[in-house]
């Protein structure tokens, strides 16, 4: 996978169409927790002090798609997932926590047919900033502890049931769901949150043999070892439907 592109050039493409309404940017992600993998997000996070307009998001939006993925405008590169919220709106603390835009490959097709990301209410943001916080390394501006109040286990643990619905709807197509699927379960069990190879192993010593191919698969490919192919989808949701089971049991605790 390529290096391209870096944090620094993110940022830089933030800081050209936002300027000094950016008051910090944080790499988080795998990048900061045993690193990148083949298949990994370059995963930023911009706090900013006002909200954007919507000429800023349609520029952003614009300037992502010239460098992030494998159909980056550029050149093919490692795909960018960047999100950026307004100090307000994440401190104090409340949930759910407000995303003001949200850059991902996973919707690229919508960008390029012209779609302008909104501001919207984003349970995801609750497991972004507990990353940010713990392993986050800045990009720009002061210390994640300085800009950012520490997420409640309690609205952490709603956060990751919250966000159960949207994260099934790719079950069938996305190798990353079931990764995503365990590292959920681990934190809600243990309150840790890690990287996806080391959720799967932690999860493949707890399931039944037989629920293991779909998972150690994802994990092979999300670790660079397998290619990536159509999903055994019967064996898929046998897998997730375990591990729901054991998500809303650790939840219900």
């Amino acid at each position: 996978m390529t290096e391209r592109p870096t944090p620094a050039e993110i940022v830089a493409r933030v800081l050209a169409v936002l300027g000094d309404a950016l008051l910090a940017a944080y790499l988080f992600g795998s990048a900061t927790m045993g690193g990148l993998k083949a298949h990994s997000d370059l995963d930023v996070l911009g706090v900013l002090s006002r909200r954007m307009t919507t000429r800023e998001r349609r520029e952003l939006v614009a300037r992502m798609l010239e460098i992030s993925g494998s159909r980056a405008r550029r050149g093919p590169a490692r795909p960018v997932e960047l999100t950026l919220v307004v100090e307000p709106d994440v401190r104090p603390w409340r949930y759910p926590p407000r995303a003001e835009f949200l850059y991902g490959e996973w919707l690229r097709a919508e960008y390029e047919a012209g779609l302008v990301p909104e501001p919207a209410a984003s349970a995801d943001l609750a497991t972004v900033l507990t990353m940010v916080r713990a392993n986050g390394r800045v990009l720009a501006g002061p210390p994640p502890a300085k800009l950012l109040e520490r997420v409640p286990p309690q609205d952490l643990r709603r956060a990751l049931v919250d966000s159960l619905p949207g994260l099934l709807a790719d079950l069938e197509t996305d190798h990353n769901v079931a990764l995503t699927l365990a590292r959920m379960w681990l934190t809600l069990a243990t309150g840790e949150i890690v990287p996806k190879d080391v959720a799967a192993s932690w999860a493949l010593e707890r399931l039944p043999s037989e629920l293991h191919p779909p998972l150690i698969w994802a994990r092979d490919v999300y670790l660079g070892r397998a290619a990536d192919q159509p999903l055994d989808v019967p064996a898929v949701r046998d897998l997730a439907q375990h591990i729901l089971g054991r998500v809303h049991d650790c939840s219900a605790d």
